[in-house]
């Protein structure tokens, strides 16, 4: 196919949908200027285009920023979860074992990227309440793993509509693209950084 029939194709599918005058100045334009012709759509694809979003480096402390927006996450589920008697963490680690069923204090403590002292802590007021218990590993004695009641089910399950307000909340705020990207950013890069020493992770 000649260069002239391959400018006229182009030509005719970028104005398909503009209205027929139109469609009829870009064809003469094109009959009787094709050098220009080429050159303009040579520069149009090979130009940056203007307004492409440039990359944006980032400024200040990492750290702060996250945990800033961290604790301002936190205290919706906090405030939303009060009428429950718990805290995020806490019904996060009621959840964690409905999924898990029995599980030692160093897997919980791991699954949860807790370290061990904030783990007892967290634990205590849960085993107060009878939500949850301690019980020797059937095969090592040595072994304790928490265990969900009865009870701490029951109560997890009211708590849930607490939840649901608080992801509601947060939901609202951030639009649906940008908390899925959002999601999508910390899955992959919390595989790629150490878990917490002992007495080295967040005080929740």
């Amino acid at each position: 196919m000649s260069a002239a029939l391959r400018i006229k194709e182009f030509f005719t599918a970028a104005a398909g949908a503009l209205h027929r005058p139109v469609q009829r100045v870009l064809m003469r334009c094109c009959a009787r200027n094709r050098t220009n012709c080429v050159h303009m759509h040579y520069n149009a694809r090979m130009s940056p285009a203007k307004n492409a979003p440039s990359a944006v480096a980032a400024r200040g402390c990492t750290c702060a920023r996250l945990r800033s927006l961290s604790r301002r996450i936190t205290a919706v589920y906090n405030r939303a979860l009060a009428p429950s008697g718990m805290r995020v963490t806490q019904y996060s680690l009621l959840v964690s074992l409905r999924r898990s069923g029995p599980t030692s204090m160093s897997r919980l403590a791991e699954s949860m990227d807790m370290d061990r002292t904030t783990l007892t802590r967290n634990l205590r007021p849960l085993l107060a309440a009878g939500w949850l218990r301690m019980q020797s590993d059937p095969d090592d004695a040595r072994v304790r793993r928490v265990v969900l009641t009865a009870k701490g089910e029951a109560h997890l399950a009211e708590a849930r509509g607490c939840w649901r307000r608080a992801q509601d909340e947060v939901a609202s705020i951030i639009d649906a693209q940008d908390l899925g990207r959002l999601h999508q950013l910390i899955d992959h890069y919390i595989p790629l950084f150490r878990p917490a020493a002992d007495g080295a992770g967040e005080n929740e």
